[in-house]
């Protein structure tokens, strides 16, 4: 059993994590003080985040902001000095479609803050019921995911979201951009029986989705009404952001049908809609260009959307709407999956996506989506520091190790629970190996 168990587990561990070895105890890391001296990062390869990629470039980094890079770029005195020889930079990641920081254990009812009750519910906001505390928020941060939208789930109508930097005292300081957007679950047309393996029409669709129409022609009418007239009424309140484009409809439907009725809906609604999950969305992907709606794919570590539809479809999805000329992102549902974002993003590598527009699915396009990327997203003069240091390929489990990781241009302490964890068994079988 020994002997199973130190060829076994250590192997698994490794996998798991492979961040820097300092000392953790129970709790998180301490949040990173501000930036106080500027310093610069040398000699590395940048990976802007626009597809544009730096050879051997100088990272200037001052009062939390990107003050130049380039290359041949000289350090002006009283910087520090990162030396990056033979790294790379990428810019932090965004785990877009979320539950970071809402759910800690999936199996604990106490631990999950992700839904409220009930059916309409654009009056729920993420933003209050971000965790910075949670132990899973490290995990995912020495993968260089820095930035995530904590999402709420639902049944029609889940909630508003939030864009949150990943390193916090509290929710406050955490935020970057409270209430983006809501969340819209467009009615699946079939049910799956998981005890008999059955694919079963939903015989209440169309009456979901009427109930889904009145409700948002109700808040358009409330949305549209006279400042200070009538009672106030928080849950079609919720939705005024979104009729009046201040923030996104965030419409989730896999679908090519559902997708199309969902989109004319919100359209019809006075929204901006922005397709999640969208696995059939390269099926009508001329018609998401003309309406120039963008798309947050789902994980390409999927089943197919259909019974009929090829094993590695989900594979091929970002290439397709690259192909086609749609703006998308690429996301991984859940909350500690996050960590396995940038391998997501590798994978449609693989099957056809051109390196940089899947470092760019992750950060810049997934920024722009959201709304941030005046300020994150890509590393460029004037923007946020945040980006990591990578020795070897971000997108490559086999070969990713972050090394530092900067938010706001603050060092972040990469260590987090699974690395104590690991060390913890290292120890424990190099002993008994002895």
């Amino acid at each position: 059993m020994k002997n199973y168990l130190s060829s076994a587990l250590l192997p698994l561990f490794l996998l798991l994590c492979t961040c820097p070895d300092s000392y953790l105890g129970a709790q998180n890391p301490t949040p990173a003080p501000p930036q106080t001296t500027p310093f610069a990062v040398t000699n590395a390869r940048v990976h802007v985040g626009d597809g544009t990629v730096l050879e051997s470039a100088t990272l200037l980094v001052s009062d939390g902001r990107i003050e130049n890079v380039g290359p041949n770029l000289s350090v002006p005195a009283g910087y520090e000095t990162v030396d990056a020889s033979g790294m790379d930079v990428y810019p932090g990641m965004i785990a877009l479609n979320s539950q970071l920081g809402l759910t800690e254990i999936g199996a604990v009812r106490a631990t999950n803050d992700q839904r409220e009750v009930g059916t309409f519910n654009p009056n729920a906001r993420a933003v209050v019921a971000f965790n910075t505390d949670s132990q899973v928020i490290p995990t995912v941060r020495c993968r260089g995911v820095l930035l995530a939208q904590a999402t709420p789930e639902g049944t029609l109508v889940g909630g508003r979201s939030a864009i949150m930097q990943l390193d916090g005292w509290n929710f406050e300081d955490a935020t970057v951009r409270a209430d983006d957007g809501v969340h819209i679950n467009w009615p699946n047309r079939n049910t799956y029986n998981w005890q008999t393996g059955d694919l079963l029409p939903n015989e209440n669709y169309d009456e979901q989705v009427r109930e889904l129409e009145a409700f948002l022609e109700q808040a358009v009418g409330y949305c549209g009404r006279a400042e200070g007239e009538g009672e106030r009424l928080l849950k079609l309140e919720g939705f005024c952001d979104a009729v009046s484009g201040t923030a996104r409809a965030y419409l989730h439907a896999d679908e090519a049908r559902n997708i199309q009725a969902g989109v004319l809906l919100l359209k019809r609604m006075g929204a901006r809609p922005v397709v999640v999950g969208g696995y059939q969305a390269h099926l009508v992907a001329d018609f998401l260009k003309r309406e120039d709606v963008p798309v947050i794919l789902g994980s390409t570590q999927a089943l197919p959307a259909a019974q009929d539809s090829p094993v590695d479809e989900p594979y091929h999805n970002p290439a397709l709407l690259a192909e086609a000329g749609v703006d998308f992102a690429i996301s991984h549902e859940g909350y500690w999956q996050q960590r396995n974002l940038p391998f997501v993003a590798g994978q449609a590598v693989a099957f056809g996506l051109p390196y940089e527009k899947a470092v760019e699915a992750v950060t810049l396009a997934a920024a722009k989506i959201v709304g941030i990327d005046e300020e994150y997203g890509s590393i460029a003069t004037g923007k946020s520091a945040t980006f990591v240091i990578v020795d070897g390929d971000l997108l490559d489990m086999r070969r990713s190790n972050v090394e530092k990781a900067y938010i706001d241009g603050r060092d972040i302490n990469l260590d987090n629970k699974q690395a104590e964890l690991y060390r913890k068994f290292r120890e424990k079988y190099s002993r008994q190996s002895r």
